[in-house]
């Protein structure tokens, strides 16, 4: 599972006894106001790597992906668009102008709430993973900035020569984004009844209905049906904050129930010593 396609990320969460839970979270529109790979546009221009023309084509692709969503016909066509862009470029050169403007272009668009249900999970002592149909050279930066355990993305062919063939060797989309999320289930023991899911996407509905907690956020129409027809809750995301660092993975829950206890101890023990002051200070 983990060297085909589900990469660790740096922010691994406290482990915990069986059975374990995760968070699944889509990225783009779900936890990001744009779409990833898009977003990037910009600055592959500046690097060479795509023309003007291809340029103003991926803005306008934004534009219809922010406007309503995308279908399967729609993401079929970007997928094969996205495909053709980018055979020929240097892998290297793509991780690094991601690495460079990762700050400057997603910290402003994650949305607040999602960044509270991410520490929220963590507190909780879940695992928190990134499902994206993006590729994981843009997802997987991200997944770390958000301090994400794990994180599932789309894999492009990379040839000897260090260039992205063209070809796509993982695409995590639909069905398999729910192939995806019961394989890790089955390795790191986690119990999908108990675990949760959030995406804005019709197209996801298969990685929706494979936990026992599904949510649309911000949901497309077809999505917005599907949630009132199987009583599933909606969340509304609308407040991007941005980010200065990496988000933590906060302690689980008994640990802050020691770190509880523990500061508690001590500002009780400052309360004796202070009391014990004024006793000496002003004698009765």
């Amino acid at each position: 599972m983990e060297g085909a396609y589900a990469r660790p990320v740096e922010n691994p969460s406290v482990r915990h006894s069986m059975p374990r839970t995760a968070a699944f979270f889509d990225l783009d529109k779900t936890v990001i106001a744009k779409s990833s790979t898009l977003t990037f546009s910009k600055s592959f221009y500046r690097g060479g790597l795509i023309n003007r023309r291809a340029a103003l084509r991926t803005a306008y692709a934004q534009f219809l992906f922010l406007a309503g969503g995308a279908d399967h016909d729609q993401m079929e066509r970007l997928r094969a668009y996205l495909s053709s862009l980018c055979r020929g470029w240097d892998v290297a050169q793509v991780r690094e102008i991601v690495a460079e403007t990762l700050h400057d272009l997603i910290d402003p668009i994650i949305y607040d709430e999602a960044v509270s249900l991410i520490q929220e999970h963590h507190a909780a002592g879940r695992d928190v993973v990134i499902v994206s149909t993006s590729g994981a050279e843009v997802v997987e930066p991200i997944g770390e900035l958000l301090g994400a355990d794990r994180v599932v993305a789309t894999r492009m062919a990379v040839g000897e020569d260090g260039r992205f063939t063209g070809e796509i060797d993982y695409y995590a989309y639909g069905p398999t984004k729910a192939e995806a999320v019961r394989e890790l289930a089955a390795t790191e023991g986690y119990d999908l009844t108990r675990s949760f899911a959030y995406s804005d996407s019709a197209t996801d509905v298969p990685m929706l209905e494979a936990v026992g907690r599904p949510f649309a956020v911000n949901p497309d129409r077809a999505l917005r049906r599907e949630a009132a027809a199987r009583e599933w809750p909606v969340l509304s995301f609308s407040r991007p904050v941005p980010l200065t660092r990496p988000l933590p993975a906060l302690p689980s829950r008994p640990v802050l129930t020691l770190v509880a206890a523990v500061g508690a101890a001590m500002v009780g023990a400052s309360l004796v010593r202070y009391a014990a002051r004024r006793r000496r200070s002003h004698p009765a």
